[in-house]
């Protein structure tokens, strides 16, 4: 079994180090997550390591809608990042709170909460989506400080 997590920071790892946050949604995205996050060695190679504590993260893969029982806990997730921070709105959902956007409890995607550096939409997004983005936004960090 291969490890899913690392105790570095981002700066250690000479990349960026990705904390996964599940706001709620279907969970089509989770699964597709997991499959991306899976691919190891494939990671290592564009420099994206996976971390479980946000104080070791510079960047946010974010899943779901924003509901009004999980904004906070998206919050305190960003504020413990470390700088320059890049967060990735990852599937519709999590862009414009797609489906659930008219239910009592959404209040819309990510962007509602927290500033949003890329926004990869579909429903699911595929893994490939995924590594394309982030590998994109790396190369645009390292090159001018932060995405735009």
């Amino acid at each position: 079994m291969y490890p899913l997590t690392s105790q570095k920071t981002a700066q250690e790892n000479n990349g960026i180090s990705v904390v996964h946050f599940d706001c709620g949604g279907c969970n089509g995205c989770d699964i597709e997550i997991l499959a991306t996050l899976t691919r190891i060695e494939d990671l290592k190679k564009l420099g994206i390591t996976r971390v479980g504590d946000p104080s070791k993260a510079n960047a946010l893969v974010a899943t779901g809608p924003v509901n009004h029982r999980n904004k906070e806990v998206l919050k305190s997730i960003y504020d413990r990042m470390q700088e320059p921070k890049l967060v990735f709105a990852v599937g519709t959902c999590a862009c414009t709170g797609g489906l659930f956007h008219n239910c009592g409890n959404t209040l819309g995607g990510i962007d509602k909460v927290i500033p949003v550096d890329v926004y990869i939409p579909g429903c699911a997004v595929r893994p490939e989506q995924i590594i394309h983005a982030v590998n994109l936004a790396i190369k645009k960090l390292t090159q001018e400080g932060k995405p735009e």
